[in-house]
C-alpha cells in the first residue's frame, strides 16, 4: 500500500511517499518540505510533489494544525481552509483524508521505538491504560490514545486552548500582562507555544525588569524569536533566554501533568511538536518533570505516570500513514 503522508504545520509542511508493508512496517521515502507561510495554499504544494514524484499514487493522509470535521479544517496558525474532497478533486487524488496534526501524532506514537523516544520519567507503564499526547511547536497541540474492545482509539483534541492557569505570583502577573496586550482571554497555549517564548522573553525583560543584552536583541530583530531564545538557554549563555526557558518548561509541565491527572494517563504522556527535543538537555534538569509533579494532593499520580520526549522527527508522517493502514484499531 503506498500514499502520500502530510503534515502540515503553521511553519513547515512535509510530504513524503508512505509505502506499508502487509505486517503494518511503515517505510517513508521521497520527503520533502515546504514553508507554509510562502504558499498560497496546500493545492500548490501537494502538486508540485506529485509532479515531482516518479510513483503512481492515488490517495493521500494529510495531518493538518486545526480541528477537522468532514473531511475539513480551518487551520489554527495558518489562512488556510482545507477540503479534501476538493483536494483530491483539483489534484487529481482519487481520495484525501484530512486528520488533525496532533491525532496523527497520537497514531505515530505507537509506531515509535526506544531509538525515537527520550525517558524522562518510567513510572508505573499500563499497556492498557489511556496515553495523552502533548507537543508545544507553533502552537499547543493535544490528542488521546485509548484501548478498548474494539481496539485502539485516537481521540484528537484542542486541550491547548483551555484557559491559562497561574500557579504562583509570577504567573498572576503574567496572565494580567498577557490579557492587556490580548484584551481578554488567555489560552494555555499563548504562553506554551513558540510564540509563548517570545511573549514570555518580553514579560521578564519588561514587566520583570530581567537585562537584555544587546547582542540578543541584534539577533531577535532577524531571526525566529524560539529559536534564537532556546538555544541560548539550552547553552546556559544568555541569562535571560535562562529564565524565560525555565518559565516556559515550568508552564509546559503544568499543562501536560494537567493532561495527565484528567485521564489517569499511566500508558504514558508523549511530549511531541518542535520544542521538546530541541531544549531536551534543559528539560531533562528537572523543572519541566516539577511542573507536571506538582499536582497538591494528585502529585504521586503525576510521579506514577510515564513520560517520553518523541525525538522521531517524522511521527506525524508516521502516524497519518498508521492511522490509513490496515493495521489501524
Amino acid at each position: 500500500m503506498r500514499l502520500l503522508v502530510g503534515d502540515i504545520g503553521g511553519t513547515s509542511t512535509r510530504l513524503a511517499l508512505a509505502s506499508i508493508a502487509t505486517d503494518g512496517a511503515i517505510t517513508l521515502s521521497n520527503e520533502r518540505r515546504y514553508l507554509s507561510a510562502a504558499a498560497p495554499n496546500l493545492d500548490t504544494l501537494v502538486r508540485d510533489w506529485l509532479s515531482d514524484t516518479a510513483t503512481t499514487v492515488c490517495e493521500a493522509s494529510l495531518a493538518v494544525a486545526g480541528p477537522v470535521a468532514g473531511n475539513r479544517c480551518q487551520t489554527t496558525n495558518l489562512p488556510w481552509f482545507l477540503d479534501g474532497d476538493a483536494l483530491a478533486a483539483t489534484t487529481g487524488l482519487t481520495a484525501v483524508h484530512l486528520l488533525n496534526d496532533f491525532a496523527a501524532a497520537a497514531w505515530g506514537t505507537l509506531t515509535v521505538t526506544d531509538h525515537g523516544r527520550v525517558s524522562l520519567q518510567a513510572g508505573r507503564f499500563d499497556a492498557t491504560a489511556p496515553r495523552v499526547v502533548i507537543g508545544a511547536g507553533t502552537g499547543l497541540g493535544q490528542a488521546l490514545i485509548v484501548t478498548g474492545r474494539d481496539g485502539v482509539q485516537v481521540l484528537p483534541g484542542e486541550g491547548g486552548h483551555q484557559g491559562f492557569a497561574p500557579r504562583n505570583e509570577r504567573e498572576d502577573r503574567l496572565l494580567a500582562w498577557m490579557r492587556r496586550g490580548l484584551r481578554g482571554r488567555v489560552s494555555t497555549e499563548r504562553v506554551v507555544s513558540g510564540l509563548g517564548l517570545r511573549d514570555l522573553y518580553r514579560f521578564l525583560r519588561d514587566e520583570e525588569g530581567l537585562t537584555e543584552s544587546t547582542e540578543v536583541r541584534a539577533r531577535l530583530e532577524n531571526e525566529d524569536h524560539g529559536a534564537v531564545i532556546g538555544a541560548l538557554a539550552v547553552a546556559g549563555s544568555d541569562p535571560l533566554c535562562v529564565a524565560t526557558l525555565e518559565m516556559f518548561l515550568s508552564a509546559y509541565g503544568a499543562a501536560a501533568g494537567d493532561a495527565a491527572i484528567e485521564v489517569l494517563a499511566y500508558g504514558g504522556v508523549y511530549l511531541a511538536g518542535g520544542i521538546a527535543a530541541k531544549v531536551l538537555p534543559t528539560m531533562a534538569r528537572g523543572g519541566f518533570l516539577e511542573g507536571f509533579r506538582d499536582k497538591g494532593r494528585m502529585r504521586p499520580i503525576a510521579e506514577a505516570v510515564p513520560v517520553w520526549v518523541v525525538t522521531d522527527e517524522a511521527l506525524g508522517l508516521r502516524g497519518a500513514a498508521r492511522a490509513r493502514s490496515p493495521a489501524a484499531g
